[in-house]
């Protein structure tokens, strides 16, 4: 069986517990081995990832471990003056939010923004 393959968009990080929430249900429901995720976030949600500030740090690392895939943008991190290493560890940086959506929705993942 072909995994689904859901892209997660954030971009508020006011909206961090829903989309947890969603990703969680969606593992429950369909399964982690029958899932790839990515959850991607521009904005001043990629604040979510930072180290010094995380409250959602061990949900975030449990997801990891799940094979979700995390990631923030670099012009969003710029704009807001964060390095890559004040970020988790498994946070990945792509280049632009909008890129990384726009790549996976023409690679056929579904796309879900809370």
């Amino acid at each position: 069986m072909n995994k689904f393959k859901v892209v997660f968009h954030m971009d508020k990080q006011v909206n961090v517990g829903v989309v947890l929430a969603n990703i969680s249900n969606l593992i429950t429901d369909i399964g982690e081995e029958n899932l790839k995720i990515q959850m991607v976030t521009d904005g001043d949600a990629v604040r979510v990832f930072e180290r010094r500030a995380c409250k959602f740090g061990p949900l975030l690392k449990d997801l990891a471990e799940k094979q979700v895939e995390f990631s923030a943008c670099a012009n969003a991190m710029r704009h807001l003056g964060i390095h890559k290493t004040e970020l988790l560890d498994f946070v990945k940086v792509d280049f632009s939010g909008g890129g990384e959506i726009t790549k996976k929705k023409e690679a056929g993942w579904s796309y879900i923004c809370p």
